[in-house]
């Protein structure tokens, strides 16, 4: 079971469930984290309480791929974690280096380290969703999306369901140096979140999401990578664990995982580009690419 949001036509925001087989169950429900509280104080389950509304409604009419998909939820704010994957280190390595990767570096400590890379990645304000534009920076000249299983966690830590994320990074303004971390990370619409979230209690083994990103350049498929989430160093409880340690953490965040998949080093974003993320039983997170170049603040 999914949740997923959409603007109806009356273009107000509204919740739903979307079921295996994409029929479309709306919810009297504000957001995610509305349905998982209700959810509690009944003493049920977000998906038996979908199930009792299902029961009594009948699914929209039409397909879900017509609806207005949102992002299916604002998080209050989004994390990230680094060098998670063995493909990940690698990358920065070379970044790092300018290519010399039989040297060591510090994101060789961070991959055997105790104590995981967790970074703030974005706000609501900074978020978008399904076929909304991500946008490049403009003082960098290396750009990749990173494809990432987002944890939607509450604020006690617990894991309440699972996303697509797209953490777009500049390779070259980190590999300069890891104290401009920040700027290669966070900027404006740098991140994307959707279609859906999986419902936590409907993943039976979350370390078997097969993860898929296609680049096309004029509609033509340029950049290709798979990888599954079997192949993550750390587990989930632990990146939580270091996340809400002596913090503030709100219901409805969102941690991404880390990536798994970096297109080839000579390869970087342009504008006209379009990114696909698909993950397995979530679905496929669509975003087109655009420069910063005479845009206004708050434009979309």
């Amino acid at each position: 079971m999914r949740i997923i949001r959409f603007l109806n036509e009356n273009l107000v925001p509204t919740l739903a469930a979307l079921t295996d087989d994409e029929k479309v169950y709306v919810l009297p429900h504000r957001d995610f984290i509305e349905l998982v509280q209700v959810a509690e104080e009944q003493g049920s389950t977000p998906l038996s309480l979908i199930e009792g509304i299902m029961a009594t409604s009948n699914p929209l009419d039409g397909a879900a791929s017509d609806l207005n998909l949102i992002v299916p939820i604002e998080a209050p704010e989004v994390w990230a974690c680094g060098v998670t994957y063995e493909r990940s280190r690698d990358a920065r390595n070379y970044e790092a280096t300018g290519g010399k990767l039989d040297q060591s570096t510090f994101y060789d400590k961070v991959y055997d380290a105790e104590r995981p890379e967790v970074f703030f990645k974005s706000t609501a304000a900074r978020t978008v969703g399904p076929n909304q534009n991500v946008y490049l920076r403009s003082d960098s000249t290396w750009q990749i999306p990173e494809p990432e299983l987002g944890l939607v966690i509450s604020k006690s830590g617990k894991i309440v369901g699972y996303t697509i994320g797209n953490d777009m990074s500049c390779r070259d303004i980190e590999g300069e140096n890891p104290l401009y971390l920040p700027q290669a990370k966070i900027w404006r619409y740098s991140c994307s979140i959707g279609p859906a979230i999986r419902l936590a209690e409907t993943v039976e083994d979350p370390y078997n999401f097969d993860i898929t990103c296609r680049i096309y350049r004029d509609e033509k498929l340029v950049v290709e990578g798979s990888a599954n989430t079997g192949q993550l160093k750390r587990k989930f409880d632990e990146l939580i664990t270091y996340l809400v340690r002596d913090n503030e953490v709100f219901d409805g965040t969102v941690l991404l995982t880390g990536t798994c998949i970096v297109p080839p080093n000579e390869f970087t974003l342009e504008d006209g580009d379009r990114i696909e993320i698909e993950i397995s039983r979530i679905g496929v997170l669509n975003n087109p690419v655009k420069s910063q170049v005479g845009k206004s603040v708050g434009a979309q």
